[in-house]
């Protein structure tokens, strides 16, 4: 499956990192973007630590990535060419921008984070948010980015200045939990039914989704919840986008100076709590003919959809085993480099190629169309984000896009009230019975991070 890569050097990053604007246009309704080096974070703290109580934004993976606050543009977007229609208006946004970026690293200077529906036809299908203020963190180096809707005056404000009036994060007390969608048994007697389908020769693999509704006693602080998934799961990225929250194992796409990279997981397991079982469960999982299986349709599905846009491919032959708090997966990095276009026109960006990529057998099935039409068949669950691309998008079209898994939803009517989302990959030699208890596993972090008993 490994295609070898030849011997080439990352494109350039698309566009300048200091720019102003054409001289036709007019600075009124600019944005003013500026982007300074600072020192190490205040007293110790993480990034999910600046974080403010109203709508924060983040993307944070091992202490590194993007946490921002504020909102000096918002791009919503809807229907089939939602993910076309957010980069030409993000693009727009750009070229009418005047950018100041001292530090000139992925994620400084103007910065979009966004969350997009899984199906075309939700009402909602997602947006683009620009915010007024980002601070970045890749290993030794951390920025401060503010954007402004007029020319600034005076010298950039501090990080203290930012963060001053930051409140303390509350505790949500007491939560329980209710059915969504489907009690646990009907959910079980869906997965029977995708089971069916499967052996029946319709489609080979399909991805059912599963909701749960949590009630807590005092309205939910998005920051509780993120510092918790951070802390737990430092090796997923833990993100917060227009009140969609969660730490996801899953990265859909990267794009980086013309190099692409994408984290395809499928197959599951348990973990138990005991290192030595856990350590003789991956040995299983490593072997196991339907988690291979499951796992071989979802590094298709992305392989066949980044070949058209790369010059080269890598792809494993065998799977890693992710360790995760709850889970084991099986894993596999798919990597690419963009091919350079010959009429000299610019690379698809990071949007571009998660659209090119949702959804992928990971989180929907094979075929695509036979196991979205079973999903909304036989569901019975109104997908809204989960499972869909979320992440952030630079100036010059790089940017990172996972899958919103472990994910949940605070309900902007009622705080207390959230939507826990979990899905599992159904195949033929799928147990209904395990596919619930993975199901449940896959609620874990989210219940814990609530911290509310089950």
């Amino acid at each position: 499956m490994t295609q070898p890569a030849p011997s080439t050097t990352p494109l350039p990053r698309r566009g300048p990192r200091s720019h102003a604007l054409p001289r036709d246009a007019s600075p009124r309704g600019a944005l003013v973007v500026r982007t300074v080096e600072i020192d190490e974070l205040p007293d110790g703290s993480g990034l999910l630590d600046l974080l403010p109580t109203h709508a924060p934004l983040a993307w944070v993976r091992r202490g590194d990535g993007l946490v921002a606050w504020g909102e000096v543009a918002r791009i919503p977007v809807a229907g089939p060419e939602r993910f076309a229609d957010a980069e030409r208006a993000w693009q727009d946004v750009v070229s009418r921008s005047i950018v100041r970026d001292a530090v000139c690293l992925p994620g400084s200077g103007p910065v979009a984070f966004g969350s997009f529906s899984f199906g075309d036809d939700d009402p909602d299908g997602g947006a683009l948010v620009v915010p007024r203020v980002v601070v970045g963190r890749r290993g030794s180096r951390t920025w401060l980015t503010t954007i402004e809707t007029r020319p600034p005056l005076g010298a950039a404000p501090t990080l203290d200045e930012v963060l001053a009036g930051r409140e303390p994060v509350p505790s949500p007390g007491a939560v329980r939990y209710e059915d969504g969608s489907l009690p646990a048994q009907d959910w079980a007697d869906v997965v029977a039914q995708g089971v069916a389908a499967i052996r029946s020769g319709r489609l080979e693999k399909v991805v059912l989704a599963r909701d749960v509704l949590a009630i807590a006693e005092e309205p939910v602080d998005a920051r509780w919840l993120l510092r918790r998934l951070g802390e737990a799961y430092a090796s997923c990225w833990t993100f917060s986008v227009d009140g969609l929250i969660g730490a996801t194992p899953e990265l859909l796409v990267r794009s980086e100076k013309g190099l692409v990279t994408s984290r395809v997981l499928a197959g599951t397991i348990r973990r138990t709590g005991d290192d030595d079982a856990d350590v003789a469960h991956a040995a299983i999982l490593a072997h196991s003919s339907k988690d291979l299986e499951e796992h071989e349709y979802a590094v298709s599905s992305v392989a066949a959809a980044l070949e058209p846009f790369c010059s080269s491919t890598n792809v494993p032959d065998v799977p890693f085993v992710l360790h995760l708090p709850n889970v084991l997966h099986l894993a596999s990095d798919v990597t690419g480099v963009l091919a350079a276009r010959a009429d000299g026109s610019q690379v698809p960006s990071s949007l571009a190629l998660a659209a090119a990529l949702h959804p992928t057998a990971a989180v929907c099935g094979t075929p695509t169309q036979a196991a979205r039409a079973l999903i909304a068949e036989i569901e019975g669950m109104d997908r809204a984000r989960y499972a869909a691309p979320v992440g952030w998008i630079g100036a010059d079209g790089d940017g990172e896009w996972g899958i919103a898994l472990r994910s949940t939803q605070i309900d902007p009517q009622d705080p207390r009230r959230l939507r826990l989302f979990a899905g599992c990959g159904i195949v033929a030699a799928s147990d209904p019975a395990a596919e619930l208890a993975e199901a449940e596993a896959k609620l874990d972090p989210v219940r814990n991070a609530l911290g509310g008993a089950s």
